[in-house]
């Protein structure tokens, strides 16, 4: 059964990469766009153009989150969603208590934990990391033995 498990491990991690980027860059377009009830808050659903702290997160969020449900520079897009949130509970929830449970900061802590494992994981199985790295330059010794392509 264990031998099992292992042999699915990529694929439940590229399935888990896909949901926490999909929810990430959801919350980014909401707080960006006022999708789906828009950024809590905020008039008229969206954080303001600029303004610091939200809307950098925001964009953050966005972007990185878009790029880990793609798989595409999971590590370096994970590196930087975690520190957001890290930031993010350190600079707004734990002013107003230390425990997470307390202040309302559990979904940065979660977001923060999850994206700092995938910067080690990588991307898992349906990632465009994969076909990225597949498509490296060809060594000298590649080349010599490549069948030539009909044009």
């Amino acid at each position: 059964m264990s031998a099992r498990l292992n042999a699915a491990q990529p694929y439940a991690l590229g399935l888990f990469r896909i949901v926490i980027g999909l929810l990430f860059t959801v919350h980014g377009a909401a707080s960006l766009f006022g999708v789906l009830g828009g950024a809590a808050g905020t008039h008229g659903g969206t954080v303001p153009a600029g303004a610091w702290p939200g809307w950098y997160a925001a964009v953050i969020q966005l972007v990185a989150g878009a790029l880990v449900l793609l798989g595409l520079a999971t590590r370096p897009a994970a590196l930087i969603a975690s520190g957001s949130m890290a930031f993010a509970y350190f600079d707004v929830h734990q002013q107003m208590a230390f425990w997470p449970i307390q202040n309302g900061g559990e979904l940065s802590v979660l977001f923060c934990w999850t994206f700092f494992l995938l910067i080690f994981t990588g991307s898992g199985a349906f990632g465009l990391d994969r076909v990225v790295a597949s498509r490296r330059v060809a060594s000298p010794e590649e080349e010599r033995t490549r069948e030539p392509v009909a044009a």
